[in-house]
């Protein structure tokens, strides 16, 4: 069962997606998360990419962030995350976007507070997602950024993005491998 843990809409049950398609990230480590960047939240706006049923937006929408734009290339996701917002009563604080995550990633050009990466593990593709956020210039100095992936070092072998990103905390939780960056430089 997915719940939204505080906040504005704290302890709504949220609609899951059916099969095995989508992992959602453990209740235990989405609580390790958010108690990691609990103070970078309040009047921030997010990212959520590859956003499955929208629980990490969800999530930051009720601890106090603005707004949150959602990215999901699953219709079936998209229509998932779209209930959970109603559910949750923040649909007025959030956008949904059916479609693909790189072109998403190409074509926009807002810039966010914070950023949750959680893609299917298999799909290693984090170091893409955070390679895009910095050409694109979708982050501010103070952004910060939470990547889920099965690797503890999800930036290994990847040095031309380590002079950019600085890993603030990490965190495991069973296979689920939590990592907080935030930017090395302003020069953006």
């Amino acid at each position: 069962m997915m719940r939204v843990i505080t906040g504005r809409a704290k302890g709504t049950k949220l609609y899951a997606l059916e099969g095995l398609q989508t992992r959602p990230t453990s209740e235990r480590a989405k609580e390790g998360l958010f108690s990691m960047i609990q103070f970078d939240i309040e009047g921030r706006k997010v990212l959520d990419l590859y956003a499955g049923t929208g629980q990490l937006g969800i999530e930051a929408l009720s601890r106090g962030a603005t707004y949150a734009v959602f990215v999901d290339k699953s219709k079936d996701a998209s229509e998932v995350i779209k209930k959970n917002l109603v559910k949750t009563g923040l649909e007025q604080s959030g956008k949904v976007i059916c479609g693909d995550v790189a072109a998403f990633l190409k074509a926009d050009s807002e810039k966010y507070d914070i950023v949750f990466i959680d893609p299917p593990y298999d799909l290693r593709v984090v170091p893409s997602a955070l390679e895009s956020l910095l050409e694109n210039k979708l982050l501010k100095p103070t952004s910060v950024v939470v990547c889920e992936s099965r690797e503890k070092d999800v930036l290994e072998g990847h040095d031309e993005l380590n002079k950019y990103f600085e890993a603030l905390r990490k965190a495991s939780y069973g296979i689920a491998n939590i990592t907080i960056f935030k930017m090395r430089t302003e020069d953006i």
